[in-house]
């Protein structure tokens, strides 16, 4: 695996950042904070070397507002950890041999968001 791939959509549909409410964006960022740490704690537990996650806003064709969360594992062999993430077209074929995360992966993931929540950081978030 080369490090996983979660989106975060929000459940107020907005074209871009700038439209978010305060309360909203606020929301949005400890989200975004805790989803990608959880995802980088889980998946090193599940023995995929995420070193790092690259945070992307996306909404260029919906266009709805949303934040993809790509792992960057180090032993990654189709999106290289220090190069660019690369988002071809579906059709070229890159994307025939990914998988999706699957359930243990994510019960670890969602095993850290809890744990992570519970922590002094984001008590008062």
């Amino acid at each position: 695996m080369d490090g996983g791939h979660i989106a975060i959509l929000p459940k107020v549909k907005v074209e871009d950042r700038t439209k978010l409410s305060s309360a909203l964006a606020k929301e949005v960022i400890k989200l975004t904070m805790v989803v990608g740490e959880a995802m980088t704690l889980g998946l090193n537990r599940r023995g995929i070397d995420v070193a790092r996650i690259n945070y992307q806003d996306m909404g260029n064709w919906t266009p709805t507002f949303h934040i993809h969360l790509f792992g960057r594992a180090k032993s990654a062999k189709f999106q290289k950890f220090g190069e660019a993430v690369y988002l071809p077209k579906r059709e070229t074929g890159f994307y025939d041999g990914f998988l999706p995360l699957n359930e243990s992966d994510i019960k670890e993931i969602r095993k850290e968001i809890e744990r992570i929540l519970a922590t002094e950081k984001y008590r008062d978030f």
